[in-house]
């Protein structure tokens, strides 16, 4: 009988400490909404840091802790915790130049000339087509083929940018929106300076949005006037947002900017006072040493966009002289009528690639080198490399999951090659943007992707049955 009491007060006891243990443990530790654990966790950060069981803690959409998995597991717990053993973690993928609705007009118009191209096919087109639901409807299914290969944030030029930023906080997106300027009317407006109305009342409106920026997005030297640039200039600067632009694309606009005005068209932009730190260029294909030192001096933003560049024959842009001066580089895929994909990871390698050939050197452009193009470095010319572009604390929690648990990623010897030149975005699996997992397990969680699907087949096949009379 004494032995029975014995073992009633041994587990009494033994059930008091399990429960003093459990409540200094959940005392001890701080709640937090995601734990990314035991990943290879390519951060980004100024020192390139790699993590090969590393832990992410995140709460109200920051990151608040990085580091081994070890030490933190135990310091945190979470409403929801992801276990990526034998996964790559990194920051989302940031597309420095796209024109996200034009996926409606992908393969409409292929291998043709640019200005041929541009002229004849796409603005006859946009003129017919583009209003604010079908861009609506355009800038969600990029959304989702955006989602769905691992970028987070997408700096856009296009028309009712008002549409693309509500496309993009429903689908919970990082955007950067610029209402196209020309000098002629366009589907949204009749007059550039209507454009510069309207964009002025889309700074004022999303001004205070955790994920939408708004930029002054003349189209190019050549379709804007200097009076027109130069309003668009005292508009960016005026509110402190980024000013988006075509420039040095093709050699027809540098031969037509030289004949106007006998300076190239970098030239002629700084002549006009328009270059800057807020100035992100689209292409730079066709630059002058003297066009690089002023891209460099001015602290301009490149946005390279080697597959369009190539698929209109544009040019190769001298991405290394760039780097080599200490220019500011990004990745863009520009639109899907000239790329015809917005897959990052696709631009990567083609990147990588592309300046191997044209330099006759298998050492330009390493992965690293690229894989910091397509993150932080996209994040630098947007100006929002204090926020994202790297997995550091205090940086707002825009970070993908790849599985490479796939034949086609094995073996893992060096994570940056992996990135650069095998992986692809199928491989992308969990996406979290602003804290938020907007997709999981391949599922985008926050607009129907099926719905999308249809409303643009049916779309398309007016424009194809028009094209036809």
């Amino acid at each position: 009988m004494k032995r029975k009491y014995i073992y009633v007060f041994l587990l009494v006891f033994g059930l008091l400490v399990v429960s003093y243990v459990h409540y200094q443990f959940n005392n001890n530790c701080k709640i937090v909404d995601i734990l990314i654990i035991n990943g290879t966790v390519i951060t980004m950060d100024s020192n390139r840091t790699i993590l090969e069981s590393g832990t992410i803690v995140i709460n109200d959409g920051a990151i608040v802790a990085v580091g081994a998995s070890e030490s933190l597991k135990s310091k945190f717990k979470a409403k929801e915790t992801i276990n990526v053993n034998g996964k790559i973690v990194m920051p989302g993928l940031i597309n420095t130049h796209t024109h996200a609705a034009m996926v409606i007009f992908r393969g409409f118009a292929d291998d043709l000339p640019t200005l041929e191209w541009l002229e004849n096919y796409i603005w006859p087109a946009e003129a017919k087509y583009i209003n604010a639901e079908v861009v609506r409807l355009g800038t969600l299914l990029a959304i989702a083929e955006m989602i769905r290969s691992g970028t987070t944030t997408f700096n856009d030029m296009y028309f009712f940018e008002d549409e693309v930023a509500k496309a993009a906080k429903e689908a919970g997106i990082r955007a950067v929106i610029g209402e196209t300027l020309l000098d002629f009317p366009t589907p949204n407006k009749k007059t550039p300076q209507l454009g510069l109305k309207y964009t002025e009342m889309l700074i004022r409106k999303w001004r205070d949005d955790p994920l939408i920026t708004v930029a002054v997005a003349p189209h190019a030297p050549y379709t804007c006037s200097p009076e027109v640039l130069i309003a668009a200039k005292n508009l960016s600067d005026k509110y402190n947002v980024p000013f988006h632009i075509h420039l040095s694309e093709t050699k027809n606009e540098v031969n037509g900017i030289k004949k106007k005005y006998g300076l190239t068209p970098v030239e002629y932009l700084d002549n006009l006072g328009i270059l800057g730190d807020n100035v992100i260029a689209a292409h730079c294909v066709h630059l002058t040493e003297k066009d690089i030192q002023l891209i460099v001096r001015r602290k301009v933003g490149v946005a390279h966009n080697p597959e369009s560049n190539m698929k209109l024959a544009s040019g190769v842009a001298p991405i290394p002289d760039l780097l080599s001066a200490g220019a500011n580089i990004g990745l863009g895929t520009d639109g899907a009528a000239s790329n015809n994909d917005l897959n990052m990871f696709e631009e990567m390698d083609t990147a990588a690639k592309l300046h191997k050939l044209f330099c006759h050197d298998p050492t330009v452009i390493d992965a690293r080198t690229v894989v910091e193009m397509a993150t932080i470095g996209g994040a630098r010319i947007l100006g929002l490399d204090e926020q994202i572009g790297s997995i550091e604390i205090g940086k707002r929690a825009d970070v993908i999951i790849i599985n490479t648990n796939n034949p086609h990623l094995i073996p893992l010897y060096d994570p940056y090659s992996q990135i650069a030149y095998t992986i692809d975005g199928a491989d992308v699996e969990t996406v979290i943007i602003e804290g938020k997992i907007v997709m999981r397990n391949h599922e985008i969680l926050t607009i129907s992707k099926e719905k999308i699907i249809q409303d643009v087949r049916v779309l398309s096949a007016r424009i194809k049955e028009d094209s036809k009379k």
